[in-house]
């Protein structure tokens, strides 16, 4: 069943790589710019990477909570205009320039967030108390549970929670009550922490609909073992009686990896969650389409089949393919949402039951150019083969950027560059013979990293898989979204069709 939408191309750039103040890319004037820039360029998409809070390593796909936003994005220019924050406490904030730096934000940034935190909770008048109290009653099922994960994580020095003490791993009823109690200020802080994002995000994405721009959002199919998720339902992960994992989640030996990716995310107990009809999926989709138009499901394939390894195993490489239950879950949620605005992420292994499921129930899958030229992915990644339900990219926020590639492809990959889209004399015009093919491909919807509209190199990489150090760092330049840019890739989108 094809599901047809109009032609429309975007940009994807995650919330951490924008200009902004803090250490970190934030959802406020830098955000701002940024859907200007999209408008500009006649962009309908802005598609971001997942927006929780993340820990060791920053990987938005390794998030502290699969429902919680990350304090870090919240703006603290916005607080100042909202008397929460006083101009003269902005002094030692890190500039809007360099890459990220999640630590300096933690360091810096998120003592002025909870003082602000603090200043709303005691001097909110009643509309903001109002408008607070609503945003907790609508968020009660993950919000309480969530100040309670970040409050015992600070309590414990950042150390995952099975390492704390038994009482409150294991959630012991007096000592969450003892909890509840004795730390009611510190629960406050971090639900208003929430109430500030929410509130910051709802502005802009009121801002992006108001010119015409969708906003695409990201979850990864499987959540991290040290969040708020699984230390508040354990029984709904495979954890043994220690609530140490027993399997875990990867994919087997790929294009990325010769020993294959051990994630160490915790697999579901998907009896247990069909038994509750899948209502902690209803929840958290609830949850990802009150931040956003349209949800990228990360790793679909593991909707139908799973890589699971033992988690005694160093590698992804000793593993097996476990059939989910991925057609009762669609069902599910389709029944639940009267549609499924979703996303499949099906790259890798991609087998006929796999694309059997996608097509069932209509969801646009995804094609990314790099993958056609180089021998991974194959024929399919070329745009000869391309249907129009399909999001097709120049590269993800795996790859590296189209220069950064072109660069470092041996000859073979770069004669069927030649070949198939143009003589490229220049090695700018790869990048831009990759825009222009995608642009003008059947597929419905086309994306590009922003790193390829601003035609960077691999300096300006977001993740290399299987590599531990030096991701999730890159951020654009204030003066990067330059006029000049915004006009070519409007003309390109005109001539193709996309505005």
């Amino acid at each position: 069943m094809e599901r047809r939408c109009e032609r429309a191309s975007g940009v994807v750039l995650h919330v951490s790589s924008l200009a902004s103040v803090g250490g970190v890319g934030d959802v406020g004037p830098a955000a701002v710019r940024f859907l200007d820039f999209l408008a500009e360029a006649n962009q309908k998409v802005w598609q971001v990477l997942p927006l929780g809070p993340t820990g060791y390593g920053d990987s938005p796909y390794s998030a502290l909570s699969a429902f919680a936003g990350s304090p870090l994005y919240i703006s603290l220019g916005e607080l100042v205009n909202a008397g929460w924050l006083m101009p003269e406490e902005m002094q030692d904030v890190p500039s809007e320039r360099g890459p990220a730096d999640f630590e300096a934000a933690r360091r810096v940034k998120l003592p002025l967030l909870e003082r602000a935190a603090g200043r709303f909770l005691a001097g909110a008048n009643a509309e903001e108390r109002a408008r607070f109290q609503r945003f907790k009653k609508q968020n009660a099922d993950w919000l309480p549970n969530y100040a309670a994960f970040a409050v015992l994580r600070r309590r414990f020095g950042g150390e995952s929670w099975h390492n704390w003490p038994d009482e409150y791993a294991r959630r012991d009823d007096r000592a969450m009550a003892a909890l509840k109690k004795e730390s009611a200020p510190e629960l406050a802080v971090e639900e208003a922490l929430q109430y500030f994002f929410q509130s910051q995000w709802d502005r802009l994405r009121t801002y992006a609909a108001g010119l015409g721009i969708r906003i695409m959002g990201d979850a990864a199919i499987f959540v991290n073992y040290d969040s708020a998720d699984v230390w508040g339902r354990p029984e709904l992960f495979e954890l043994d009686e220690q609530l140490q994992p027993i399997r875990v989640a990867g994919v087997p030996p790929d294009y990325f990896s010769a020993t294959g990716q051990r994630w160490g995310n915790p697999l579901y107990r998907w009896d247990v969650m069909a038994a509750e009809k899948y209502e902690w999926w209803v929840k958290r989709v609830k949850r990802n389409l009150a931040l956003c138009d349209t949800v990228r499901l990360d790793h679909f394939r593991g909707f139908e089949a799973y890589w699971a390894v033992s988690a005694s195993e160093e590698t992804a490489v000793k593993g097996e393919w476990v059939k989910a239950p991925g057609r009762d879950l669609l069902k599910r949620l389709r029944t639940a949402f009267k549609g499924l605005p979703l996303v499949a992420e099906d790259l890798g292994v991609i087998t006929p039951e796999v694309n059997a499921l996608r097509e069932e129930f209509g969801l646009p899958g995804m094609r990314v150019l790099q993958f056609g030229f180089g021998g991974h992915g194959g024929r399919e990644h070329l745009p000869h083969q391309y249907r129009p339900n399909m999001v097709v990219y120049s590269g993800t926020h795996d790859n590296n950027t189209t220069l950064g590639w072109w660069r470092s492809a041996d000859e073979a990959t770069k004669a069927n560059v030649q070949t198939y889209l143009q003589k490229v004399e220049h090695e700018g015009d790869a990048v831009w013979a990759m825009i222009r093919a995608a642009a003008r491909s059947v597929a419905d919807t086309c994306i590009f990293p922003l790193q390829d509209v601003l035609f960077l190199g691999s300096e300006a990489r977001m993740n290399t898989p299987g590599v531990s150090a030096g991701n999730w760092r890159w951020r654009h330049e204030p003066e990067a979204l330059h006029p000049d840019i915004a006009a070519q890739m409007r003309e390109l989108m005109r001539l193709k069709e996309r505005d």
